[in-house]
């Protein structure tokens, strides 16, 4: 049987959802943008939902601790990144989302 975790979003990862939103939505200059700009943002929460909910131990580490991870987030022609912590066997914190080209997490 597969387990099941809990994903939760720390207050700075829904920070970080609403500035890729906000960054979206300040370049965007026709509705295909702006509809753009929403799927982004569903997509990048369907895939850490759907993925970190069963299995969120294949993911890269990011750092010295195997509790540390990150989710590689495609999306078109570039992606976003999550990083997220393993708290225990039922728990997944999502600790900050940012764009694959952006330099680091804020």
């Amino acid at each position: 049987m597969m387990a099941s975790f809990e994903v939760y979003y720390t207050d700075g990862a829904r920070s970080d959802l609403l500035r890729l939103y906000d960054f979206l939505l300040e370049r965007a200059q026709t509705v295909e943008d702006f509809d753009a700009a929403q799927l982004a943002i569903d997509a990048i929460k369907i895939e850490i939902e759907s993925h970190l909910s069963r299995s969120p131990f294949i993911f890269r580490k990011a750092g010295k601790s195997p509790f540390l991870r990150e989710l590689i987030i495609p999306f078109r022609s570039s992606g976003y990144v999550a990083l997220y912590e393993i708290e225990d066997n039922e728990t997944i914190n999502v600790l900050a989302v940012r764009h694959q080209l952006e330099d680091d997490y804020h």
